[in-house]
């Protein structure tokens, strides 16, 4: 059962994905990945093989995973479902708000807007915050522990690789207005407020 509800919210955020994502190209052209560092595309491609290909052996036939299988509570599994029912508003949610600007490489392009709407408003990468959830709600579905680990990867690489070289691009792009949208915003969750903003509201 929680092999097609993977199934099902995986293919519906790749369908979200792939259509936004065309309607981006043929609005605002693409950016080709082979302008990236070799070492950036390498990376991707190490974590994305092992991550994707994870998944698609589970959602083709369980038993093809069932080494990598945890013990969990059952209700574990449903943890997932429902993260994986929210994410996939939330992908369309974020990649409309992002409309022309989706760039699948670290690049912005000519016509890039600063987009400090929606999601946006509270978070400066929730596209990557929604994949990562996405494919930790499959893991949590499958009760996976190669899934969850290269979705604990895949969140690094992110983290510490790409958001920091795609942040010095939109700070050159924008300059001090990315710094003060920079200021104010998470990085992939919201910020906490203060303590003192806390003492404040109450």
């Amino acid at each position: 059962m929680f092999r097609w509800f993977a199934l099902a919210v995986f293919l519906a955020s790749l369908s979200i994905s792939t259509q936004r994502r065309w309607r981006a190209r043929r609005a605002a052209g693409a950016i080709p990945r082979s302008q990236e560092p070799p070492g950036l595309i390498a990376g991707r491609v190490f974590v994305a093989l092992p991550l994707f290909g994870g998944v698609a052996a589970y959602v083709a036939n369980p038993r093809w995973m069932a080494w990598a299988s945890l013990s969990v509570p059952s209700w574990v599994p449903w943890i997932g479902v429902v993260l994986g029912i929210l994410v996939v508003p939330s992908l369309y949610w974020i990649l409309t708000i992002l409309g022309a600007n989706v760039s699948e490489t670290v690049f912005t392009k000519d016509q890039h807007q600063l987009v400090t709407t929606g999601p946006y408003r509270w978070v400066r990468h929730p596209l990557y915050t929604g994949a990562i959830t996405l494919f930790v709600s499959i893991g949590l579905m499958a009760a996976n522990w190669f899934i969850l680990l290269w979705a604990v990867v895949a969140l690094m690489a992110v983290r510490l690789v790409v958001i920091p070289r795609e942040e010095a691009q939109l700070v050159a792009t924008f300059g001090d207005a990315y710094q003060r949208y920079r200021g104010g915003t998470g990085s992939l969750l919201p910020l906490l407020p203060s303590p003192r903003e806390r003492r404040g509201a109450g």
